[in-house]
C-alpha cells in the first residue's frame, strides 16, 4: 500500500509531535516506538503505557434475534454473557480456519459492541452482512471512535485521575458513561498480560483524551512494545499466528470454542477433537544467546528434520532471550522437545516450552 492510500488515525499528528517513529501496519500509518521498544515494554510491565488502537474496528449489532445469529457466527457461547460483559471469540470459515479473532461485549439483550482487527474490518463486515438475517442491524462504526489501550500495574490510578468518581468495570466488563461532556466506553480488556483497560471516545475528541491520559500518568507506547508484550504472554496475532488455514484447536484456543453449539466451521473442529489436530502452535524458547527469531525462520529437529516456520518471534525484553511461536506436527510438539531455529543459516538451539513464556 502506498502513502497516498495509507490511512492515519486522528492521533497521527500528535504521535509525530511527540517524536514517534511511524511505520505502515495493516494499511495504517502507526507509531512503532517513541522512547524505544524496550523502554516502553518495561513501562507497561512496571507502570502504565497507552497505545493508539484507533486502527481497530468497532461494529454495533442489535435487533431481535441478534444473540442467536451471532452465536452461529462466533465460536464462543454468547449465552454465557450478561449485560456489561464481554468475551474473546473467533469467526471461522467453513473449513474451520480463522477469519478473525475479536472481542464481543453484550451491552443489553440483543445489543452488542464488537472490536475486530484493523486489517479485517472490511472483510469481517462483508462476511457478517452477507449472512445477516432481516431485522438485525449491523453497523460499522470504526471511523466514529478513537481507541486507546491503557495497560500496566498503575492503570487504575491513571483512570482515577482521568475520570474521577467513575469505577472501572470488572475484568472483561464494559461500561458506557459520560465524562467531560463526551460519551465514552471503557472495556476491562487488553493485549499485554497486565492490568489494563481499553478506552473509546468520539473520534473528534481523540487528541483531547490522549493528552488527558498522558497528563494522568500514562506513557505513550508504540506497536513494537505491543508486539513484544503480547508475545511474552503467547497471545496470538491474526495474520501471523492465526490464519484461514489453521483452526483454533491447532492454535491452542479450544477454550474459546464451545463445540456443544452450532457455528460456521464447528464440524471441522469436532472432527479434530475426535481424531486429533494435525499441527499445534507451540512456544519455543532459546536455550542461550542468539539473534532474534523472526517470522518465516525455519524450525528443525536437532537432526535437521524440518518441523515448520516461525509465525512470531522476538528477543524478549523481560526474559533476555529469543522467543517464538510456530506450527509443528502435533505429535512432535511436546513440551521439552529440543529444536533448532535457523537464523541467517545458523542453527540456534531452542526448546519447546509451556505457554506462556512469562508467568504472571
Amino acid at each position: 500500500m502506498n502513502a497516498d492510500t495509507m490511512k492515519s488515525t486522528p492521533l497521527c499528528a500528535k504521535h509525530v509531535e511527540l517524536g514517534a517513529k511511524m511505520v505502515p501496519f495493516a494499511g495504517w500509518n502507526m507509531p512503532v516506538q517513541y522512547s524505544g521498544i524496550i523502554d516502553e515494554h518495561n513501562t507497561v510491565r512496571t507502570a502504565c503505557g497507552v497505545f493508539d488502537i484507533s486502527h481497530m474496528g468497532q461494529f454495533l449489532v442489535n435487533g431481535a434475534g441478534s444473540t442467536e445469529w451471532l452465536n452461529g457466527m462466533f465460536t464462543n457461547n454468547l449465552g454465557k454473557l450478561v449485560d456489561g460483559m464481554g468475551q474473546y471469540s473467533m469467526m471461522l470459515n467453513e473449513k474451520g480456519g480463522v477469519i478473525d479473532d475479536l472481542i464481543i461485549y453484550r451491552l443489553a439483550e440483543d445489543d452488542y459492541f464488537i472490536v475486530v482487527n484493523a486489517s479485517m474490518i472490511d472483510e469481517d463486515y462483508a462476511w457478517l452482512a452477507a449472512r445477516k438475517p432481516e431485522g438485525i442491524v449491523l453497523e460499522n462504526k470504526s471511523d466514529a471512535f478513537v481507541g486507546l489501550a491503557v495497560q500496566g500495574p498503575t492503570c487504575e490510578d491513571v483512570f482515577a485521575r482521568l475520570c474521577p468518581g467513575v469505577t472501572l468495570p470488572v475484568r472483561n466488563g464494559i461500561l458506557c458513561f459520560e465524562c467531560d461532556g463526551d460519551a465514552l466506553i471503557v472495556c476491562r480488556t487488553g493485549y499485554t498480560g497486565e492490568n489494563g483497560f481499553e478506552f473509546f471516545c468520539p473520534a473528534e475528541q481523540g487528541v483531547k483524551w490522549f493528552e488527558k491520559l498522558l497528563a494522568a500518568g500514562a506513557k505513550p507506547c508504540g506497536l513494537g512494545a505491543r508486539d513484544s508484550l503480547r508475545l511474552e504472554m503467547c497471545y496470538s496475532l491474526n495474520g501471523s499466528d492465526l490464519s484461514p488455514e489453521k483452526t483454533p484447536l491447532e492454535a491452542g484456543l479450544s477454550w474459546c470454542c464451545d463445540l456443544s453449539k452450532d457455528f460456521i466451521g464447528v464440524d471441522v473442529l469436532r472432527r479434530q477433537k475426535a481424531e486429533g489436530r494435525p499441527t499445534a502452535l507451540v512456544a519455543i524458547e532459546y536455550k542461550g544467546k542468539g539473534a532474534p527469531p523472526r517470522h518465516g525462520y525455519e524450525v528443525q529437529l536437532p537432526d535437521g528434520t524440518p518441523l515448520g516456520t516461525v509465525c512470531s518471534g522476538i528477543l524478549s525484553p523481560t526474559l533476555g532471550k529469543g522467543i517464538a511461536m510456530a506450527y509443528v506436527p502435533a505429535a512432535l510438539g511436546k513440551v521439552g522437545t529440543d529444536v533448532n531455529i535457523i537464523v541467517r543459516g545458523k542453527a540456534v538451539p531452542a526448546q519447546i516450552v509451556k505457554k506462556p513464556f512469562l508467568k504472571k
